[in-house]
């Protein structure tokens, strides 16, 4: 298992999903080690429902690593901050760092609105 605190940008995990009581893949978009805190790990998460429209399909060639399961959407636009080991069942996959930029500039554009 990777310790949560070397996981990094691209990084796909199992995790809490605030949204219900299963957890679900996330993405990670940044992993800063904040002096008062330690490591936060920022992500958006990932479905395979495919009805939403803004969401960003990860095809087989933007995978690092071995592809998830099933055809999986990014949703650029439910961030979520993981502030502890707990909060990371394990380690899934990677992304290449040109589809993670892909990810960040479309959740960047739901923040500055």
């Amino acid at each position: 298992m990777t310790e949560f605190a070397e996981l990094e940008r691209g990084d796909i995990v199992w995790g809490t999903d605030p949204l219900s009581k299963k957890g679900r893949p996330l993405l990670i978009l940044g992993a800063p080690n904040l002096p008062a805190h330690g490591v936060q790990l920022i992500t958006v998460l990932i479905s395979t429902k495919t009805y939403h429209e803004d969401s960003l399909m990860l095809r087989d060639e933007d995978y690092d690593g071995e592809p998830l399961g099933k055809r999986s959407h990014v949703l650029p636009w439910s961030i979520v901050t993981l502030n502890n080991t707990p909060e990371v069942e394990y380690y899934m996959t990677a992304i290449s760092n040109k589809r993670v930029e892909d990810v960040a500039e479309r959740s960047i554009s739901y923040i500055a609105g």
